[in-house]
C-alpha cells in the first residue's frame, strides 16, 4: 500500500439493486435447504476499464447478519494473549493458552457434511488480517488459534516480521487445517529495490536478481513449502508485457527452489483487462492455472474511502472478477488469488460496527470464489498515521464473526458465474 495510490477524490457510487437471493451465499448459522445449481453462462459480461468516476447517488444496502449462537454449535476457547509480537532474531513457537473464554461457535465439521449432502461445498469468512514490524497486534495469536481450534483456515499476511507466519505455521503444523500465509520482507538497504524489479534489465535477467534477494533473505524458519513467499508489490501497470516475461522467469526459479511464490502484488483499481493478455501474460496466467499450489497471483482491494467500501464496485473491491473472466475465456484454470492488502484508506479504518459490516459484504463476495483463499485487513504494522491502533479494535469483532458465519459455494468442478451484479451490495 503507497500513500500515493490511497489520494483519490470522493465519488458517491451510483446504486446497485439488491442481487437476487436465488443462488447468493449468505452468511448463515445453520444449514439451510440447497438453492439450485448455480446457472453456467452462456456469455461473460463485459468489464470496462476503470471509470473516471460515477453519478452521485445515495447507497444504502443491509450486510449479512452477525449471528449469535446459543446452543447446537461446538465451542472454541478463545485465549486471552497480551505478548509482544515484534520481530525477533530466533521466533518463538506458539505459547500455551492461558484460562480461555469460551465464544458459541458454529460446528463446521457438521455443517461440512450437510452442505456436502446438498451438492455445495462450505466457504468459511475469508478475511484476515495483515501485520509486520511494531504497530499494535494485541489479539492476533488468540484470533488464530481460535480459527484454529474450530478447524478455520484463516488469512494472514505479514512483511519484515515472521513470528506471527511462524506461529501460524506451527498451529497449522499440529492441526493440518490449511490457513494461508504470505511473507515479505521489504525493508534493509533501499526499499525500491525489495518492492520491484529493475524495469531497466531484461525481464529474465531482473527476475533473477530479484528472486535471489528474496530467496536469500527468507527467514529459514519458515517453510517454503507451507508459506507464500510474496516478491514484488504493486508493480507498474505500464509494463505488462516485460511483467509476464518476469513472472515466468520467477515462477520458474520459485518452483525449482520449492517455493510458493505470490506475483505482482497489483494496486487496487490495476490492471486494465487488457494487460492481462499479452502473450507473456497469458502464457503465465496458464502455468499459474495450472500450478494453483505453487502459483499465485497477488492483489490488492481497497476502496480508497473510509466510508464508501463498495466505491465503483466491481472496479476496486471486486477486481479479482475481471481476471476470472478472463481465464474463463482463454479456457484455462482460474488462477490461485491472494488479496495480500484489503481496506479502506492506507491509515483509516471505520469504527468497529461499521467495519464488520463492510467485511461482512466482501465476505459474501470472495465466498463463492474457492480460489481467492483470502483477504488481509491492512494494517497492524507500524507507521502509516498509527492506523494499528484501529485495525486492533477488529481483532475480537473478527474472531467472533467468523466463528459464528459462514457461506455456501459451489461444489467443484462447478463453479460460480461471473457476474458481478449478482455480489453487488
Amino acid at each position: 500500500m503507497t500513500a500515493v495510490s490511497a489520494c483519490q477524490t470522493p465519488v458517491t457510487p451510483t446504486p446497485t439493486s439488491q442481487p437476487p437471493a436465488l443462488n447468493t451465499p449468505a452468511a448463515v448459522s445453520q444449514v439451510t435447504p440447497s438453492p439450485e445449481a448455480y446457472p453456467v453462462p452462456t456469455s461473460l459480461p463485459a468489464i470496462e476499464p476503470y471509470p473516471a468516476g460515477s453519478p452521485t447517488a445515495e447507497l444504502i444496502f443491509t450486510p449479512p447478519p452477525v449471528a449469535t449462537l446459543t446452543g447446537d454449535g461446538s465451542e472454541v476457547f478463545l485465549p486471552l494473549v497480551n505478548g509482544d509480537e515484534s520481530a525477533t532474531a530466533t521466533p518463538q513457537p506458539p505459547t500455551a493458552s492461558p484460562t480461555p473464554t469460551p465464544i458459541p461457535t458454529v460446528d463446521f465439521t457438521a455443517v461440512r457434511a450437510e452442505l456436502a449432502a446438498q451438492g455445495l461445498a462450505l466457504a468459511p469468512v475469508k478475511i484476515g488480517f495483515h501485520t509486520g514490524i511494531g504497530g499494535n497486534s494485541d489479539g492476533l495469536e488468540a484470533w488464530m488459534r481460535a480459527l484454529d481450534a474450530a478447524g478455520i483456515p484463516f488469512f494472514l499476511k505479514s512483511v519484515d516480521n515472521a513470528q506471527p507466519i511462524f506461529i501460524a505455521q506451527e498451529l497449522m503444523k499440529q492441526s493440518g487445517v490449511p490457513h494461508v500465509l504470505v511473507y515479505r520482507k521489504a525493508a534493509g538497504g533501499s526499499s525500491y529495490d525489495w518492492n520491484v524489479p529493475n524495469y531497466s534489465l531484461p525481464p529474465a535477467q531482473a527476475a533473477e536478481i530479484h528472486w535471489q534477494m528474496h530467496r536469500d533473505a527468507f527467514p529459514p524458519e519458515l517453510d517454503p513449502s507451507l508459506v507464500w513467499l510474496e516478491t514484488i508489490n504493486e508493480v507498474d501497470k505500464n509494463v505488462a508485457e516485460w511483467l509476464g516475461q518476469f513472472a515466468l522467469k520467477t515462477a520458474e526459479l520459485a518452483l525449482n527452489d520449492g517455493f510458493r511464490w505470490a506475483a505482482f502484488g497489483w494496486a487496487s483499481g490495476e490492471p486494465e483487462p487488457a494487460d492481462w493478455q499479452t502473450p507473456s501474460m497469458v502464457a503465465f496466467l496458464r502455468l499459474a492455472g495450472n500450478n494453483p499450489d505453487r502459483l499465485a497471483i497477488a492483489l490488492h482491494e481497497y476502496s480508497y474511502l473510509v466510508d464508501d467500501i463498495d466505491h465503483e464496485y466491481p472496479y476496486k473491491i471486486g477486481r479479482f472478477q475481471a481476471l476470472f473472466q478472463i481465464a474463463d475465456e482463454l479456457g484455462i484454470p482460474r488462477p490461485t488469488v491472494l488479496i495480500t492488502e484489503w481496506g479502506w484508506t492506507y491509515e483509516k479504518v471505520p469504527a468497529p460496527e461499521q467495519a464488520l459490516q463492510d467485511i461482512a459484504w466482501a465476505s459474501r463476495l470472495y465466498a463463492p470464489y474457492p480460489e481467492v483463499k483470502g483477504a488481509a485487513i491492512w494494517f497492524l504494522g507500524g507507521q502509516f498515521a498509527d492506523i494499528a491502533n484501529l485495525t486492533q479494535q477488529l481483532i475480537e469483532p473478527m474472531t467472533r464473526y467468523s466463528l459464528q458465519n459462514y457461506f455456501s459455494a459451489p461444489q467443484p468442478p462447478a463453479q460460480a458465474p461471473i457476474e458481478p451484479d449478482r455480489y453487488a451490495p
